[in-house]
């Protein structure tokens, strides 16, 4: 009778460590990879740069980038553009919810998706 108790509160202890441990990881999960406006700012023209060249997209020149107006601590926007080599228009935006801890990255080439709202761009997936 004392061995299934014990048996019993071991189980039990188990189940609950298991329980706060995704609660922790549910509360405190993921962090964003850039924390500030800043960071996201100087970070995307390289990431979307490293991701268009992964796909055969050849950029003319470095991507510009600027925060735009909408920006907020919690809501951190960055929005790029530039030309490809065969002179075809790129926009990337980029968007950092700090509340959400979610990232966001599309980048459109004449207007068409290359990306569509996903987590990583470029080296930065490899992260994951």
């Amino acid at each position: 009778m004392t061995k299934k108790i014990l048996i019993s509160s071991i189980a039990g202890l188990i189940v609950a460590g298991l329980a706060i441990a995704l609660a922790v990881i549910t509360l405190f999960g993921e962090n964003l990879r850039y924390d500030t406006q800043a960071k996201l700012l100087a970070a995307v023209p390289a990431t979307a740069s490293a991701e268009l060249s992964a796909r055969g997209v050849r950029l003319a020149q470095p991507l510009k980038c600027l925060s735009m107006p909408e920006s907020t601590k919690d809501d951190m926007l960055v929005s790029c553009t530039g030309a490809t080599t065969a002179k075809k228009e790129v926009q990337v935006f980029g968007a950092a919810m700090y509340r959400k801890k979610r990232e966001y990255y599309t980048i459109l080439v004449a207007g068409k998706p290359v990306v569509s709202n996903v987590k990583c761009l470029g080296a930065d997936c490899k992260k994951d």
